[in-house]
Formats: structure tokens, C-alpha cells, sequence
């Protein structure tokens, strides 16, 4: 009787920006003419698991990646109704938001919500080293939870709104279980002295309104002035945002000719995939404007690799 082979293998990627990103929607009416991807429900910013999906692929062909393989992870890009891939990819969900603060340094903010979130996704991938306790409840709008390190008796300032500073071990917990999405060896240090809780309602106005907006123009190429009407607006994720995005693989789905080499099984198929990012060189890029050097995220790997 044949041994029994996992169905799945999972990951979680941690993708934290060191340029800014834009994973646009298109053009809209609205004041900014290039919006960046939000969730519907909550304006948080993301990446769409298919624009994800779509770069890990393209990594994969600069890569030098064997075609076979990269079809058979990704799926056909031609007869695309042949199989389907063996790799599924979630949106890049927000984990922290990094954000000016007039009273100190930059802060990297999340919420409650946010966090129990990604705790649920840790949990359903069965990634226990992310799982804390999120039992604790932030009621007051105008409190923001810091490490207990970091008590303060002034006030936090976050864009134009005013904080009160309240030390919470919870934070305490945190922060080296978001330290290991980071891939830097100061994590632990510098999220003790940068991470801020606030409350939900906080959270979603801050995300809707303190992303960047940088104005473009186009050129006349013999003159060089501004040609008319050329001025939009484009919105973009910082750097310094740290998001991740969950991995599953699944046995390979095409079909083999007989005498063919064997289907890779999940843990093969996720392997193949992690070997995109390397220790020596950890990166993706996300988004538009590849070629002014927009989107480049450094890539952290939590896996699940169940025994063959």
C-alpha cells in the first residue's frame, strides 16, 4: 500500500516595502486619479492576490525558472482551461502601516482588527509561532497601546490626531511574532520603540487618508514644457509597509503522459516556489512603474512543510 501524501503545504510571506508601491485599480473621477487596491469593506490597503500572483510568476521567468514548472505552479498561460495551478495566492493584506508622527519618528500602526485577523490566517495555516492572545479590547478612540517600555506621559501625535500613550503587554507579545515577518536582524528593537495600536474606527480613517499622493506631469519631448492637461495624481503605499500574503500548494494538476516524469506533490510544488526568494537575495516587485524602481518588497518566509 502506497504512503499517503499531504494534500496541502503552506506559507505565509511576509512582504515588507523598501520603495513605494503601486498596485493601482485604474483611473477613477475622483480626486486622485490612480488610486492604489483597497479591501471594499474596510478601505484598508492591499494587493490583490491575482496582481500577487501575477509578479511571483514574472519573478519566476526573470528568475530562469524551467516554463514547465512555472505552468505548472501558475497555471497554463495559453490553454489556461487545460489545468489549473497548484499555487494558490491570497491578497497582500496590511499587517502595519507606517505613519508620520509629529512628536517622534515614524510609526508603524495597526489595529485590533487587523491583528485578529492575521492571527486567523496564522491559525488556519497552522503557523503557531504568529498565534497570540488577542483577548485584550481598545474601547477609547483617543488611546493608542504602546510597548510598556515606551510609557510615555505626552501625549502621540499620528498625522493631526492626538493619542494618549497607554503600555500594554500585549504589545509585548506581539512583537517578536511580527518581527519574523520583517527579515531584519533589529525587528525586535525597533518595532519595541515603533509599533502603536489604535482603535479600529482610528485605524480605517488613517489608512483612507495618510497614504501618499504624489502629483505627475508629462513632457513635451521638443520643448520640454508641460504639456497641457498632462497632471494627474497618483496614490501609493509607503515603504516601511509590512503586508503578507498566505501560500497554498497542492499536488500539481496536469496530466501525465504515460512514462512521463511523476506529478510533483504539494511540499515539491511550495518548495520550488520559496526557492524564488533566496536568503542572499529576498525580493519581489509589486505593482506598476517597475522601471523607476516602484514596488520592491523584501520577502520573508514562515512555512509548513508536512513530511513527504
Amino acid at each position: 500500500m502506497s504512503e499517503q501524501k499531504p494534500p496541502f503545504a503552506k506559507a505565509i510571506l511576509g512582504l515588507l516595502t523598501e520603495t513605494s508601491l503601486h498596485a493601482g485599480t485604474g483611473q477613477t473621477v475622483g480626486v486622485i486619479d490612480l488610486p492604489i487596491q483597497r479591501e471594499a469593506t474596510t478601505d484598508y490597503p492591499c494587493v490583490f492576490g491575482s496582481s500577487v500572483k501575477g509578479a511571483m510568476r514574472g519573478w519566476a521567468s526573470r528568475q530562469g525558472m524551467n516554463q514547465d514548472l512555472i505552468n505548472l505552479i501558475f497555471g497554463p498561460e495559453e490553454d489556461a482551461s487545460e489545468y489549473a495551478s497548484a499555487l494558490a495566492v491570497s491578497d497582500a493584506r496590511l499587517l502595519l502601516l507606517p505613519v508620520r508622527s509629529f512628536t517622534t519618528h515614524f510609526k508603524w500602526v495597526t489595529c485590533p482588527a487587523v491583528l485578529k485577523r492575521f492571527q486567523a490566517d496564522s491559525q488556519r495555516l497552522g503557523i503557531s509561532s504568529l498565534v497570540s492572545n488577542m483577548n485584550e479590547v481598545l474601547t477609547d478612540e483617543n488611546s493608542a497601546w504602546v510597548a510598556t517600555a515606551q510609557a510615555q506621559s505626552k501625549g502621540l501625535f499620528l498625522e493631526e490626531f492626538r493619542f494618549n500613550p497607554v503600555p500594554s503587554k500585549l504589545i509585548d507579545d506581539l512583537i517578536p511574532k511580527i518581527a519574523q515577518l520583517m527579515g531584519r536582524k533589529d525587528a525586535v528593537e525597533i518595532l519595541t520603540n515603533q509599533l502603536v495600536i489604535i482603535h479600529d474606527n482610528m485605524f480605517r480613517i488613517i489608512c483612507k487618508f495618510a497614504t501618499p499622493v504624489n502629483a505627475h506631469i508629462r513632457l513635451n519631448k521638443e520643448t520640454k514644457i508641460v504639456e497641457k492637461g498632462a497632471l494627474w495624481y497618483e496614490e501609493t503605499l509607503p515603504p516601511e509597509t509590512l503586508m503578507y500574503t498566505c501560500l497554498l500548494a497542492s499536488r500539481g494538476r496536469k496530466k501525465q503522459k504515460e512514462g512521463a516524469a511523476p506529478v510533483l506533490e504539494a511540499t515539491d510544488i511550495l518548495e520550488r516556489t520559496l526557492t524564488l526568494f533566496p536568503e542572499e537575495a529576498p525580493y519581489l516587485q509589486l505593482g506598476g512603474n517597475e522601471t523607476v524602481g516602484m514596488g520592491w518588497c523584501k520577502v520573508t518566509q514562515l512555512k509548513v512543510v508536512p513530511p513527504n
